[in-house]
């Protein structure tokens, strides 16, 4: 992988987590790095996932993707933030 494809992960893992964070309703009590690993994370999972679903690549912008990644990543911030509430 080339530092340009580490960094657009990366970039998008924060945009993804962040869309994450934003569905989970209420205060979580998970810092802005778990919030961007879970982001590249979901982003990865959610580009495969759409990919098996010969969803990944369609006209215009991939709709169904990123829908797919931001519940990932909302699910991701959900379960951190529970596991880190039984602490």
């Amino acid at each position: 992988m080339e530092i340009s494809g580490i960094i657009s992960a990366i970039v998008i893992g924060i945009i993804i987590g962040v869309l994450g964070r934003l569905v989970v309703p209420g205060r979580q009590r998970i810092g802005i790095l778990l919030t961007i690993v879970v982001g590249i994370v979901a982003a990865l999972i959610g580009s495969a996932l759409a990919a098996a679903f010969d969803v990944a690549d369609t006209k215009g912008i991939d709709w169904i993707e990123w829908l797919i990644q931001i519940g990932l990543a909302a699910l991701g911030v959900a379960a951190l933030d529970r596991s880190r509430a039984h602490r």
